[in-house]
This record gives structure tokens, C-alpha cells and sequence, in this order.
């Protein structure tokens, strides 16, 4: 059986004729008596979305990305040059012009070649593209139109996508290790607008991972997607205007870890720790968070968006404990934060193609279960707001300050749920949030599989997860009186 090895070689390889003597040639160019490592990262991904509006199928594309990003790195120097053409002439001109902030007259080379696997198959090397007929497509984007359609006469707008990546890559690097790895990605998303009186609310639901496209065929996904989108508008058309104030705050389970994935995880990211400016920075041993708080991003989660059998420089994935039980116990490394702070690479270094930098970034990241149960946590609520999905938001990741804005909330009266709010808006500090956790649920979800995350320029796929919190002392913008 063929492994992900003989399928990139004959990917990239073997069609230009490259040998691993003339890899050593690249080597020879590429390293330097003060080249403390460098890379070839190939890569060759296919796109294809399909996209439906006014109930007809409006988008469909189709497009292939190739080539090769070549690094040669020197402390904290980095130099970096892609090529969309893999051929020996062009990765020879790379090379020199990545190694040329490094060069110090004496060349390297490397001697022995070797392949390494990874230990473990995290999702298959099918090709979602050819996993679902046209008509297929066609067909769930349609179904996903007439169940949202039909699941409220207040639907005017039904917008849905489906979108497949099947990616290979190489990575080469200064010591000889030759790693492969084929991706699949697929999602599904679906977003709808509602009106009734005059007034107009939107929402979205979808999920995704990496398998195949008839994940979505198995299961009612079509009326699952709509049906949940549709509820998402319908609730906010009866909603009431927030409440602003400083009170206590319940945050849902699932998708509502995206405000730890940004206003803690990338805190946690190792070059914003080397560099000192996180708020996090310094602090390993120290109590971050309140006790039975633990917080960890795992690459290792078969088949989860964020999953990766090795990352972007060949190292394996792994599970990195980033707090436990409140304490901080490290953070996320790619290569060459980990050479710079005498430490290993965590296997989080990432990129977002041939023709970007790897840097230290999430994987799925989640806080694990506690005790109670999430009934138990509304009912200690006196007052307060309970906030289940969530938009955008803002962090600065520096100070650790956040701005969120929730998307489905409701207030919380004498233990109990009451009426739907729109327009809450969670401020706070990231550091600061997790000290105020007074209760940890037993309901830890992760999302759907829609997670994208962006920093520097660069987006990559990501999951996110938690159980239920109760959070005390957060500041809600609103447009009400607390």
C-alpha cells in the first residue's frame, strides 16, 4: 500500500527529476557554518467550492496551488524564498537568495537521507474532491435551501457553500528528514436572513473536518445546518437590548472557546513569549487561572480540523498541556522559538502555504471538563447573562485585553433562563478571565468544524472547544440598564 511518502515524491519529485543528490546540491547552497536549520517545504493543494443564492447555484471553482517555500534560518534571522516552478534551477536561485542573510563563505551539505513517518493516521488520503458526484453537491446545497426555507415563513435569504482542499506536502530539512503528509478538508456552511415587521436578523451554522464530503450526506446534516441557522435568526428577532454592566457571565460550551483560542491561546504562542510581549511571558510555574483550570491544544484529534499528523516543519503533533489546574506549563513551539529558548518544537509550527513562514500556531485548542453540571451553574446565577455563540472580537495580544460579541445570549434571573438579548458585547483580559472562573462545567464540546485563524497575514484551519463556565465580574457592553 502506498504511503504518503511515494505520493508526494511522485507529486513533486519525480515529475522534475530531482534526485536526493541534487537535494544535497540545494543543501550546499542553502547551509552555512551559521545555519542553525533549514527547510524545503513542497506543497500542491486543490480548491473546489460550490456556492447557491436565490436558490440557484450562483459559484463554482476550481483551482491548484503549487510550489515551494525554501528557508534557511540563522538565530533569529530568517531568510525565505518560494517559487511556484519546482525544478533544480529554481530551488538552486531560492536557496541562494534564503541563504544570503546567513552566508558566512563556508557551505554545508547533508549526508544521508532518511523518510520519517508519522506513528499515527489521523484522517485518510481519499480525495474529498472526488468524493461526492456533481449532482451530489448540487443536491445537498439545494436540500439545505428548501429545509431552510420551509423551517420558517420569516426566511427571505439562503445562502450555503460547500468547500473541499485535498493537500499534498514534502518538508526537507537540514538534517536529511524527508516527512510527507496528504490533508483533506472539507466544510460546509450555511447562512440565512430572516426578517419579520420590517426587521432583519442574519445567522450561520455549518461544520466540516477532515474526511470526505459525504460526511455531510450521513446523518440529516442539510436539515441540521438549516434548521440551526434558522433558529439562530428566529431568536434574535424576539431578542431585547443587553444589559450593561459588570455581572457574572455563563459561557456556553463548544464554539465559545474561540474567546479562549483568542484572548488566552495565542498569548500562549511561543514567539510572543520569546519576544516578551505576551502577558503570559515569564510566567511558567506561576498560578495563571483559578484552580481546576486546564487548558491544552491537542493536533492529535482524528479527523478535527485542527489536526495535523506532523506540522508544517515535519514535526510530529502532540497534546501540550498549556495550564494545569490553573498552573502555566508552556507554550506552543514551532522550530525555531524552540531552538531560540533552548527547548523542543511542540509540533505547532504552521503556514499557510509554500509561499508563507511557519510560526508558532494553535492546533485545537480546548479547556477540559470539570465538575459541575452546566443546570447547576445557571442555577448559582442570581443575575446575570448567559452567552452560547459568538461573532467577532478583537485582542490585543500584548496586554491580553479583549472585545467580544455574542451572537445568541440570554439573561439569566434567579437561576433560571429567561428572555433572548442581542448586542452584548463581553470585555475583559484574558489573564484576568481565567482567575475569575468560579465553576468549570462537565460538558466539554468542540465545535463543528469551522474554525479559521488568522495572525501575521496568515490563516490556517483550527478547532476550539470548552465546557460550560461560569464567569464572575465580567464588563458587558450593552444597550440597556443592568
Amino acid at each position: 500500500m502506498k504511503q504518503a511518502i511515494d505520493f508526494a515524491r511522485e507529486t513533486f519529485l519525480e515529475p522534475a527529476g530531482l534526485t536526493e543528490y541534487q537535494l544535497d546540491q540545494v543543501f550546499s547552497q542553502l547551509l552555512s557554518k551559521d545555519t542553525t536549520l533549514a527547510d524545503l517545504y513542497f506543497q500542491s493543494a486543490r480548491y473546489e467550492s460550490w456556492g447557491l443564492e436565490e436558490s440557484i447555484i450562483k459559484s463554482g471553482s476550481y483551482s491548484i496551488e503549487q510550489g515551494v517555500g525554501v528557508r534557511s534560518v540563522c538565530g533569529e534571522q530568517t531568510g525565505f524564498a518560494y517559487s511556484g516552478e519546482i525544478s533544480l534551477p529554481a530551488l538552486l536561485e531560492s536557496a541562494r537568495a534564503a541563504s544570503a542573510i546567513s552566508r558566512a563563505g563556508q557551505n554545508g551539505s547533508v549526508k544521508a537521507w532518511k523518510t520519517v513517518a508519522p506513528s499515527r493516521a489521523l484522517y485518510g488520503m481519499e480525495d474529498p474532491l472526488h468524493s461526492l458526484t456533481e449532482a451530489d453537491k448540487i443536491a445537498f446545497l439545494r436540500e439545505i435551501d428548501t429545509k431552510a426555507r420551509a423551517a420558517s415563513p420569516y426566511v427571505q435569504q439562503v445562502m450555503a457553500n460547500m468547500v473541499a482542499v485535498h493537500e499534498i506536502i514534502l518538508i526537507v530539512d537540514e538534517s536529511g528528514r524527508m516527512t510527507a503528509d496528504i490533508r483533506p478538508l472539507v466544510r460546509a456552511n450555511v447562512s440565512v436572513i430572516v426578517e419579520r415587521n420590517g426587521q432583519t436578523e442574519s445567522a450561520t451554522a455549518g461544520g466540516g473536518g477532515r474526511f470526505n464530503l459525504d460526511f455531510f450526506l450521513d446523518g440529516g446534516k442539510a436539515q441540521e445546518y438549516a434548521e440551526e441557522a434558522v433558529r439562530k435568526a428566529l431568536i434574535n428577532l424576539d431578542a431585547a437590548a443587553a444589559p450593561a454592566g459588570n455581572m457574572t457571565v455563563v459561557l456556553g460550551n463548544g464554539w465559545p472557546g474561540v474567546l479562549l483560542h483568542e484572548a488566552i491561546g495565542h498569548g500562549l504562542e511561543g514567539d510572543f513569549n520569546r519576544k516578551g510581549t505576551s502577558a503570559f511571558a515569564g510566567r511558567i510555574g506561576e498560578q495563571v487561572a483559578a484552580k481546576g483550570i486546564t487548558v491544552v491544544d491537542d493536533g492529535t484529534l482524528e479527523k478535527r480540523r485542527g489536526s495535523l499528523s506532523v506540522d508544517d516543519e515535519g514535526t510530529q503533533t502532540q497534546c501540550t498541556t498549556l495550564i494545569e489546574d490553573g498552573i502555566l506549563k508552556g507554550y506552543m513551539f514551532d522550530r525555531q522559538n524552540a531552538a531560540l529558548m533552548n527547548t523542543q518544537s511542540t509540533g505547532n509550527g504552521r503556514r499557510q502555504s509554500y509561499a508563507h513562514l511557519p510560526m508558532p500556531r494553535m492546533t485545537n485548542t480546548y479547556m477540559r471538563a470539570g465538575q459541575h453540571a452546566p443546570e447547576e451553574i445557571i442555577a448559582s446565577v442570581d443575575k446575570g447573562i448567559y452567552a452560547v455563540n459568538f461573532s467577532g472580537g478583537q485582542v490585543d495580544i500584548t496586554s491580553g485585553k479583549f472585545v467580544f460579541s455574542a451572537s445568541e445570549a440570554y439573561l439569566i434571573e434567579n437561576g433560571k433562563l429567561g428572555k433572548p438579548i442581542k448586542n452584548a458585547t463581553l470585555i475583559g483580559n484574558g489573564p484576568d478571565v481565567l482567575t475569575r472562573v468560579s465553576m468549570v462545567g462537565n460538558d466539554l464540546q468542540l465545535d463543528s468544524g469551522v474554525g479559521v485563524c488568522g495572525k501575521d497575514g496568515q490563516s490556517v484551519p483550527v478547532g476550539v472547544g470548552q465546557p460550560t463556565l461560569r464567569v464572575d465580574g465580567l464588563t458587558v457592553g450593552g444597550t440597556a440598564t443592568a
